[in-house]
């Protein structure tokens, strides 16, 4: 009877990356949004995967949920999202025949293709997709380090934790929630200092990523015009590459960077393709995540890889009721932890 309970209990979403954290409530049925928060953390504090961590990360936890809420959090219970650039996910297939040793396969997976040893590790997988012969399986492992931290801070705040994912597949499970009927998509998350890439079809394929984020294109701003950081992100954020008397130094300056991302990205593609000859072709990609906000990204990407891209906006598909929405220039921030919080109770337990 009490799993019953503990199965029917809400789940929220709580997403911890090294520079911030979120958290998020809604009603899954409604796509209502319940609540949410969020806080800044010091990188130099919370991504050395050391004791130390583990106090600071709960300190600040402690200090989003009792200051930083703006409505109700439903529960305590948790999905956790963590950095997908921290992770390593490798999909493979295997003959149905061999379906009893797939433990085995996803070890020696692993073992063949994460360049850190396995008892570092949590590994999990899942069943993507069964053929007739074939079944395809995507492997996922996150350092232990990293993720006992996490849990341990959790812990401390009296939240329990259901389940634990990278934020590739959460975004995906919001994309897919709010794309009227997903096309085969590239996913490009532009954080702070990284960008995923992850390609989606029906379910999360192949991910990869770079260190280059949004913050990375500010620097490369400032350095280029000689000027502040803070102008140089105004200049990003109102200019970006419009049309407009700055569009051409603006150009120059980000160039590299952006050709930086869209080389990972048909890297990806290319293994995409390689390791699944058969499933049908990419016909979009889709821009999220806070650095998103550059005007002119879609259309750049767009000539860049010869396919549709344009900035998806997810959050229009959420419904704050009365409550006072995010500001405008951060609610890309909020795409990850929104997905976490729309992950169903039937999803994990089934």
């Amino acid at each position: 009877m009490s799993n019953i309970f503990y199965k029917n209990k809400p789940v929220i979403g709580l997403d911890v990356s090294k520079t911030s954290m979120r958290i998020m409530s809604i009603d899954k049925n409604k796509m209502l949004v319940h609540g949410y928060g969020s806080i800044s953390l010091d990188p130099q504090k919370s991504g050395n995967d050391s004791g130390d961590d583990v106090e600071y990360i709960a300190g600040k936890l402690k200090e989003m949920l009792n200051n930083n809420i703006v409505g109700r959090i439903d529960s305590n219970r948790v999905a956790l999202g963590v950095p997908t650039s921290r992770t390593f996910s490798r999909t493979f297939s295997m003959p149905i025949s061999e379906e009893k040793n797939i433990r085995n396969a996803v070890n020696l997976e692993a073992e063949q293709y994460i360049p850190v040893s396995l008892e570092s590790l949590y590994l999990d997988y899942q069943v993507i997709s069964r053929g007739k012969e074939e079944l395809t399986v995507l492997m996922c492992a996150a350092p232990k380090k990293l993720v006992d931290n996490v849990l341990e801070a959790a812990k401390q705040c009296r939240l329990e934790v259901a389940t634990i994912e990278p934020d590739a597949n959460s975004i995906a499970r919001l994309i897919k929630r709010t794309e009227e009927g997903v096309l085969p998509t590239i996913i490009v998350d532009v954080g702070l200092a990284t960008t995923d890439i992850v390609i989606l079809n029906s379910d999360v394929r192949v991910t990869g990523g770079l260190n280059v984020g949004g913050h990375t294109l500010t620097l490369d701003l400032a350095k280029k015009m000689d000027v502040p950081v803070e102008t140089a992100h105004q200049f990003k954020v109102l200019n970006g590459l419009n049309p407009g008397p700055r569009q051409a130094r603006i150009m120059e300056a980000l160039k590299p960077s952006l050709l930086k991302m869209t080389s990972e990205i048909k890297k990806v593609m290319r293994y995409y393709t390689d390791r699944f000859p058969s499933d049908k072709k990419i016909e979009q990609v889709l821009i999220v995540g806070g650095g998103s906000n550059l005007p002119g990204i879609g259309e750049f990407f767009t000539n860049e890889l010869i396919m549709p891209a344009r900035v998806a906006s997810p959050w229009q598909s959420l419904d704050f009721g009365k409550l006072e929405q995010p500001a405008k220039q951060q609610r890309a921030q909020f795409v990850a932890v929104a997905g976490l919080a729309l992950i169903r109770s039937e999803d994990i337990y089934d």
